[in-house]
């Protein structure tokens, strides 16, 4: 049996949350283990957009929601991180977009003037034109309004890479997680048969916190799963476009990201409307030619002959609610010393380590000694989803 290990924080789950609390503890003194089944961000990260939301899109109602209030601040926060002045050092980490942008075909105008006079979007909101737009929309043709957004948008890959970096020898590849218990409480985990014990243990498996509620005998948080159906097109004529693109409801009409492809090409990345309810009910060939057929509508210039299509299910994993809604901040939930939590996305993954490193304050966990960790079987960087659908 491998030699027992004792830590104080134990970390299940290798995505952006799990990664980025794990180099916060790390920087404060704490000792941690990261555990991870599959591969780092192989869950929902690498299936993220990358948008660093600071919630412009939550407001396009004109109401503004709890959910642009508490994400208003996440750039600036990001920002800094990438700089290099931030909570986390992620200078090196390749940014695609300084900005992303709102676009609003010829006809729907006229609905954004309570949105760009709503709290959540005043001073971050400006109309570029000629030069300035994204190089998709860069054409005689194109008849819409484009706002810039002081929103940003990351190269996931090698945010997780940089991450992985930051936690230094503490990340564990597993198979098999078991409770590890002492007079009937939780005291840490039983990773493949190896005890670490720890003074906290926290979940941020995404929709594998389920599953290690399960094997740990808690029912609460339950977990709900909001499902999307995401389309990927590759191919030689596509230019960058980082955009929501506006339609009469509440939700972008489509959301487009784009993503450097080892070889060279550019790949689009499409969610927002199209990848929600109806997107969800066709199957993979009526979901392209759905996307197809927006997409062609939206920018007709662009030579579609050579593009490769693919599409993918996508689960996101958040704390229950009632009727399905979106959740508007980070969601932490304790149980004597587990702590379970999901950040519900991207860019609230810094709102979830505050909660987490507010919690350990609240209850005066410090830093204990600890043997320095023996070499650890890592678990390897997850893939992109471009790379392995549209080789």
């Amino acid at each position: 049996m491998s030699q027992s290990l004792s830590t104080d924080v134990l970390i299940v789950g290798g995505g952006i949350a799990g990664l980025w609390l794990n180099a916060r503890l790390r920087q404060q003194g704490f000792a941690t283990v990261l555990v991870e089944r599959g591969s780092l961000g192989g869950g929902q990260s690498l299936k993220s957009q990358g948008i660093i939301h600071g919630g412009a899109k939550y407001a396009l109602h004109g109401a503004l929601t709890g959910a642009s209030e508490a994400i208003a601040d996440m750039p600036r926060r990001w920002r800094e991180a990438l700089a290099g002045t931030g909570e986390l050092d992620l200078s090196g980490v390749r940014v695609l977009s300084d900005a992303h942008y709102l676009w609003s075909p010829g006809t729907l105008a006229g609905n954004l003037t309570s949105f760009f006079a709503s709290k959540a979007v005043r001073g971050r909101v400006d109309q570029v034109k000629g030069e300035q737009l994204p190089p998709a929309l860069q054409h005689p043709k194109f008849k819409g309004k484009v706002y810039r957004l002081a929103e940003l948008v990351l190269d996931v890959p090698s945010l997780i890479a940089r991450l992985a970096e930051l936690a230094g020898d503490g990340l564990l590849a597993a198979e098999r997680i078991e409770p590890l218990q002492e007079h009937g409480e939780l005291c840490g985990l039983i990773v493949d048969g190896r005890e670490i014990r720890a003074q906290r243990v926290v979940l941020s498996a995404g929709a594998g916190n389920a599953e290690l509620l399960a094997a740990l005998g808690v029912e609460q948080p339950a977990q709900q799963l909001r499902p999307l159906h995401m389309v990927l097109a590759k191919g030689p004529a596509l230019k960058p476009l980082y955009a929501h693109c506006l339609g009469g409801g509440p939700k972008p009409r489509v959301t487009v990201t784009t993503h450097p492809a080892a070889d060279g090409q550019w790949v689009w990345y499409l969610g927002g409307d199209l990848a929600e309810a109806d997107g969800v009910a066709r199957d993979e060939a009526a979901q392209i030619q759905a996307a197809q057929k927006e997409m062609a509508a939206l920018l007709p210039w662009v030579d579609q002959s050579q593009t490769r299509w693919a599409t993918l299910r996508v689960d996101r994993a958040e704390p229950a609610q009632s009727g399905l809604v979106r959740p508007d901040n980070a969601f932490l939930a304790e149980q004597q010393r587990l702590l379970v939590g999901w950040p519900t996305k991207l860019a609230l993954a810094p709102d979830f380590a505050d909660r987490v490193l507010a919690r350990l304050q609240r209850e005066h966990v410090q830093p204990a000694a600890h043997a320095p960790l023996p070499e650890l079987p890592r678990p390897p960087l997850g893939q992109p989803v471009w790379e392995t659908l549209l080789p």
